[in-house]
Parts: structure tokens; sequence; C-alpha cells
């Protein structure tokens, strides 16, 4: 038996004017996941209880079996475990994105013009994050470069009572003056940051970006801090060899602290411009090296929904069917019994171009099994359907229970 979890991360949506008032899941044009739906059992999940953030974090973690209440300290540590940073238990790490921010003569009045600074590239943020450690880094702060705009920040015997410190795409084109760090155990955050735009409005770096017409890198900004908490292997909770597959340093930070195979793919990036036929290719030859499941992760669906690109978020959802699961389910057909498992993590509507703890659906497809499924795999199928699961991580053992 084969698992395969398809994550297509925000895919989740409210119905959109510009799409004759559907969401992008009703829209695009994806016959493999509408043809397995047919025979699946289709519902919605609560991935996210309520009073928890809605972040890819809490929502992954849930997805794969581990309650947040137990395992979840903050989204950076998973991050950093990601990148090879070996944390110690009084260490504080931090999500450190490359912004960028208007230019107010004063820090506190500027805006978020875009949280991930035009999709920076990891050559010119690799930079950016070198430079900005010769100023930063001491026995109190170190910084680490990972991929694009998502960095890190580690605060040696730190502490988490911070306040409140607001992810950047929840603020997109909106003053950052009400959502500054504040607290007084942050005042050397808040520090590093009004410093780091000065260090870095004028770098050659961001002088070169401004003149191809980009987005400059011109502020760190920090959020979703935490300390390192070890979950239990996943092959000792669910008796399968697992294989994680995803651009971003979160899921592989939950894929290497589970035990999970991390495969990185070559042009692999997060966005639009993934490297699509790569993660497939990578999902078959796990599958083909020995793994029972493979996570194949990918970001697309909700970095257009923060991004309010209504056409791109369609086109990613049917990009997904095409190119990844397309050819991994022609794989599947002829290798004998299989289960999948298709679902985003949590929402993330175009309207609100941010995370919601909605309810979301999910599809469980069984080679073995011909349900009564819905026509269309989307929200409101779902949802006709009436099955609701309320807990969100108890959802893998009845996937990965091949009975």
């Amino acid at each position: 038996m084969k698992y395969l979890v398809l994550l297509c991360d925000g895919m989740a949506d409210y119905p959109v004017s510009e799409l004759d008032n559907k969401t992008p899941m009703q829209k695009a044009h994806k016959p493999n996941m509408d043809r397995l739906a047919k025979t699946a059992e289709v519902g919605l999940i609560k991935t996210v209880a309520d009073g928890l953030k809605p972040g890819s974090d809490v929502a992954n973690l849930s997805v794969l079996g581990y309650d947040p209440a137990v395992y979840y300290s903050g989204r950076s540590p998973l991050e950093a475990g990601s990148i090879g940073i070996d944390m110690l238990p009084t260490d504080v790490s931090f999500r450190l994105n490359l912004v960028t921010l208007s230019d107010e003569e004063s820090y506190d009045d500027k805006t978020i013009i875009d949280y991930c600074a035009g999709d920076i590239s990891t050559a010119e943020a690799k930079v950016l994050i070198d430079y900005l450690k010769e100023h930063f880094d001491n026995d109190e702060f170190e910084l680490y470069s990972g991929v694009s705009y998502r960095h890190c920040l580690i605060w040696h015997n730190g502490t988490l009572n911070v306040g409140t410190l607001t992810p950047p795409h929840d603020i997109t084109g909106k003053p950052i003056k009400d959502h500054l760090p504040s607290h007084e155990n942050a005042e050397k955050l808040y520090d590093m940051m009004v410093k780091s735009y000065e260090l870095l409005k004028d770098h050659p770096i961001n002088i070169e970006r401004v003149k191809r017409g980009e987005r400059p890198a011109n502020s760190a900004w920090f959020w979703g801090e935490g300390v390192k908490k070890p979950l239990a292997l996943f092959e000792d909770k669910y008796g399968l060899k697992a294989s994680m597959i995803s651009a971003v340093d979160l899921l592989k930070g939950i894929g290497k602290f589970s035990g999970m195979r991390v495969v990185n793919v070559e042009g692999a990036t997060g966005y639009l411009d993934t490297n699509f036929d790569g993660k497939a290719a990578a999902c078959i030859n796990e599958f083909e090296n020995g793994s029972d499941l493979c996570y194949v992760h990918v970001e697309a669906p909700d970095e257009c929904g923060h991004r309010h690109e209504i056409t791109n978020k369609v086109k990613a959802i049917e990009l997904i069917d095409e190119k990844i699961l397309a050819p991994v389910l022609s794989y599947l057909e002829k290798s004998g019994d299989y289960k999948i498992l298709i679902m985003p993590d949590h929402a993330t509507p175009l309207a609100l171009r941010t995370h919601t703890n909605d309810p979301i659906p999910y599809l469980i497809y069984d080679s073995r099994k011909k349900l009564d499924g819905v026509k269309c795999f989307c929200e409101e199928s779902a949802k006709e359907t009436e099955r609701y699961l309320p807990i969100g991580h108890d959802l893998m053992g009845r996937f990965a229970n091949a009975e």
C-alpha cells in the first residue's frame, strides 16, 4: 500500500466576484482531483482549533497527526531545524522576513509594501543577511540565511515573553505603527528592525533591484517566535516510512524532526514558478526507493492568496493537478493498492490576503473502494456531504489505517 498526501497550501477560499462568484477550487480545471472525488470520501475538517493562530505551522502539524496543543511552540524552531541550526533549550528562534517598507522618514510611519520583497532570490537574500550578520551577530543574537525571503534569528538565553509579533503577510499594505514590537522585552528586536532599514535601504543589491523595477528588501521583520520541541517519530506513530517534499523550511523542519526523509527538489521556490515536474518526479522516486508515504507540499496557492493574485491562484491549482497529481496518479495506478489524501492546510482567502481557521475540504481516495463522492472537489461540495471532522490531528490516523 502506498500513500500520497498532496497538500495544496492555502487552496481553500471564498467565492470571488471576478471568478463568477466561484472559489478558485470551483473555477480551476482539475480533472484528476475531480475524477478521484467522484468515488472518494469528501468532507470538511477543522485543522486549526479555535484559539490557535491559523498558520501553516499549526495546520500542517495537525494534518500530519501531531496535536498542536502538545507539539507546537512556535513556527521558527521548525524552520531553524530545517536549515541545520542546532538550537539549545535556552534558545528562542524568530522568523526573519526580508520585507519591503515604504520610504517615510520615521520607521514607525512606514507601511509594509511587500511581505516577501518581491520574492527576492535566495542568492541575493544571502548577501543581505550576511551583511546584517556583520552588524548584529554577537554572543546574544545570531542570524541565519534561509530560502528567498525566509530567514532566522536565534536569541541565546532569550525569552518568549515579547508581546505580540505580527506576521507581515497579515498587514500587507497597512501602516506598521500599531504592529511593531512594543513589549519591554522586545526592545532589542525593534532596534534591530530599525537599524536593518538604515543598513539595507542603500545596499548595492537593493539599488540594482530598484533599477530593474523590483522591490527592495529594505528591512528585517521578526515574528513566529518559539523554542525547540521534539516531535514523536512519524514511523513510530503510523508504521510508515515517509518522505517530505517541499520548498519551504517550515515543512522541511517538520519532516526532519519527525524522522521523515526530507527531499530537496532543484528549482522548488514556493511560488508559481516552482518546479512542479521535479516534485512529481521526486515523489515517484521516493516511492521507488521504499517510502510508504509521500507528503508533497505545494506553497503556490497560499502565496497567490496573500498577494491577491486571483488568476494565478486558479492557475496554481491547475498546475498541481496537471503536473504533480497526474503523473504520480499514473504511477500509483500501475503499482498496486494506494490511498490519496488531497487538501489544503488552511484557507487563504483572496479577499483577506491572510489565513483563516475555517473548516477546509479534504478528499481521501482508496483504490480498493468506490464510494459515492462528489462531482467537483471544492468547498461547497465538501460542505454538502455533511461530513465534518472537528479534530484535525485525527485525520492522519484515519488515512494511514490501511484496513
